[in-house]
């Protein structure tokens, strides 16, 4: 039996952070990192049958062509995607009233449609990418048992290349679930190796007023390849996403519509339109009979 400081309800039974009961949820869950865009989702809904939130937290439920589906908004961050991912398959996976874990274990498939910035100079502003593969910079995994869903060899590579600081979290690498990639890939994504950062300035390498500590981080990063891989992009969830989901037996990919391109310079000049875009692939994807 789960205590009530572990897992943690609200006053009607619903999950502490995203003030969700079981009932609320679909099986495919859509996860977005600004609120805002949870509405550009479920506007393309059929029928939208639930709409909660707290704080950064919304969730929007419906159908279209006949599919139940969850959009999520998460914030920014993996210690945002720690909550979501371990609320998210609690909801599922936990009995509320008896507060044990179910015997039949249920499981997602988690879709995230997140913005992020190339750091190859070949991927164009305004292009979809599919993440493969992600390096995690931030610390969440190794705080689970997770030694065996990563890859220390391509993880060791990086370090050495990187010359990377003991000051640091050591980085890992997880991967997609090949069978929801199957159903998501097309013509208009291609497949990449996401750098998920622990920030958006300093741990990205932008500089505003503060120095960063390795000025040629950014360089480093994008010449890096181990075999065939070759860091493509960075973000702020990825990493966390493929870990936890792997860790708990759900199903996992990474959409990103690639609003900057760092090596050149630009930046998308209608971000909204290209974010829209993407998401109108992914739905069509998903719902296809």
């Amino acid at each position: 039996m789960l205590g009530p400081s572990e897992l943690v309800l609200n006053a009607d039974n619903s999950i502490y952070h995203l003030n969700l009961l079981p009932e609320d949820i679909a099986n495919t869950i859509i996860t977005v990192g600004d609120p805002d865009r949870v509405v550009s989702v479920s506007d393309h809904f059929d029928t939208i049958e639930l709409k909660k939130g707290k704080r950064e937290f919304i969730t929007h439920t419906g159908t279209l062509n006949g599919k139940r589906i969850s959009v999520v908004s998460t914030g920014i961050g993996t210690d945002n995607i720690d909550i979501v991912l371990n609320e998210l398959d609690a909801l599922v996976n936990i009995d509320f009233e008896t507060r044990s874990i179910k015997d039949d274990i249920t499981t997602l498939d988690i879709v995230r449609i997140g913005t992020s910035g190339a750091i190859q100079a070949d991927i164009p502003v305004d292009s979809f990418l599919m993440s493969q593969y992600a390096i995690g910079f931030d610390n969440l995994l190794h705080f689970y048992e997770s030694e065996h869903i990563q890859h220390p060899e391509v993880q060791l590579a990086f370090i050495d290349h990187t010359n990377w600081s003991i000051y640091k979290s050591i980085p890992y690498v997880v991967s997609y679930n090949g069978s929801l990639a199957e159903r998501l890939l097309s013509e208009d994504l291609r497949l990449g190796f996401t750098g998920t950062n622990v920030g958006f300035y300093g741990p990205q390498g932008r500089k505003l007023r503060l120095d960063t500590d390795d000025s040629e981080l950014n360089a480093k990063l994008a010449s890096f390849k181990y075999r065939d891989l070759q860091i493509t992009n960075l973000e702020m969830e990825t990493s966390a996403i493929y870990g936890l989901s792997k860790l708990m037996g759900h199903r996992a990919v990474s959409l990103n519509c690639i609003l900057a391109n760092r090596s050149n310079g630009e930046f998308s000049k209608d971000p909204k339109k290209a974010v829209n875009k993407l998401i109108g692939l992914t739905l069509d994807k998903l719902t296809a009979h």
